[in-house]
């Protein structure tokens, strides 16, 4: 059997070496990080160290970095009423781009009537206008904005949202779960106020996040109450071992960002170049600024269930859009968003790359493309014959 492809990386990655080492070592260790004799002191020291490494390769002061479970809790303790900046009016409101992750569109602790959706482009681009005349149409709010989109790959206009929203007394939460490792990302450039993380995206362990808050915003309440770990912002004994992998995975990413992002890139296009050999080939977001390592396609006829089962019997790992959406029958609420009838969207495959992808690998994708692609073409000529 051939060894097999994974073209899945936005769903998640491999455990990188230095994670699995960082957590081999965390697991022998005994203390309570909040106990105070060496035992605890030693646990302490591992969840400081890694909140210096998130909170340094991100422009962060490491006492804003928040741990949690996943990125989903981080975007749930994120997206809570009454949160202050510096003009000192509490939210109201939550704005959340169309596009945004399940756990986001969610609402995480605001009422369903106290949530508005933001239109996207075409492409998949919030649209600024229309944040523009929501944020003009209420009290403030809290604006929920990604930086880069976990489907399409399709990076949004952060640093200028962030503008807008302080024009407008608001704050603004950025989901950078899938930029993290991929592209350059600095909080402070981009003005964002709080922003969430997820190690699992980097090559981290699964079952670990952040939220990280900047410096002055306050009223944040945490979702579990009980201990005074994380400052008292989230309650529960420190995963001192999943958040030793975490800091060790992101030292890793950012000595290698570059150097990653530029090989995927080229990877990436010359995947786009052999997919749309075939007729009708579509790539989503294509004409805008894009994550490097992410390809979301379809073709005339193409069911997305059918082609990852392809995929799969040829060895190759893809998906059908987000992962956390897969199993379900609804089309993808992403390409619905970006104006795209339920046929199209319910067609639509999603291959991610990462840092060991090589080119035989794409040669491989592409190779089982090919067969599916060819399929879909002999049956579209059968039934206009």
């Amino acid at each position: 059997m051939r060894n097999r492809v994974y073209l899945d990386w936005n769903a998640t990655t491999p455990l990188r070496a230095e994670a699995r080492a960082a957590m081999l070592a965390a697991w022998d260790l005994v203390g309570n990080p909040s106990s105070v004799h060496a035992e605890g002191r030693h646990a302490r020291r591992l969840v400081e160290e890694a909140r210096a490494a998130l909170a340094a390769a991100v422009g962060a002061l490491p006492r804003n970095v928040i741990f949690t479970s996943a990125g989903t809790e981080a975007n749930t303790l994120a997206l809570s009423p009454g949160l202050r900046g510096p003009s000192g009016g509490p939210v109201e409101r939550l704005l959340v781009s169309a596009v945004e992750h399940p756990s986001v569109v969610a609402g995480g602790r605001f009422p369903a009537n106290r949530i508005a959706q933001v239109q996207v482009t075409r492409s998949g681009v919030v649209d600024l206008d229309h944040l523009k005349a929501l944020l003009g149409a209420g009290p403030p709010a809290l604006v929920s904005i990604m930086a880069a989109n976990n489907e399409t790959g399709a990076l949004q206009p952060v640093a200028e949202a962030a503008k807008i929203v302080h024009e407008a007394g608001g704050l603004l939460h950025v989901d950078a779960i899938q930029a993290l490792g991929k592209i350059p990302f600095d909080i402070k450039a981009i003005g964002a106020d709080l922003t969430t993380f997820s190690a699992h995206k980097i090559g981290g362990p699964k079952g670990v996040g952040a939220l990280v808050v900047a410096e002055e915003v306050a009223g944040l309440e945490p979702v579990l109450r009980g201990g005074g770990q994380e400052l008292g912002r989230r309650a529960g004994t420190e995963n001192v071992a999943g958040i030793a992998g975490f800091g060790a995975a992101v030292k890793a990413v950012v000595q290698t960002l570059s150097e990653d992002a530029e090989r995927m890139a080229t990877l990436r296009d010359y995947l786009e170049k052999g997919l749309l050999a075939i007729i009708g080939t579509t790539i989503f977001s294509g004409d805008v600024q894009r994550l490097p390592n992410t390809v979301l396609f379809t073709a005339p006829g193409l069911k997305a269930e059918t082609a990852v089962i392809g995929f799969d019997l040829e060895g190759i790992a893809v998906s059908s859009g987000s992962a956390c959406s897969s199993g379900k029958v609804q089309p993808s609420h992403v390409l619905s968003a970006m104006g795209f009838g339920p046929v199209v969207a319910q067609g639509a495959v999603r291959l991610s790359l990462g840092w060991s992808t090589q080119a035989e690998d794409i040669n491989r994708a592409l190779e089982a493309w090919r067969k599916l692609g060819n399929t879909l073409l002999r049956e579209q000529a059968r039934n206009t014959a």
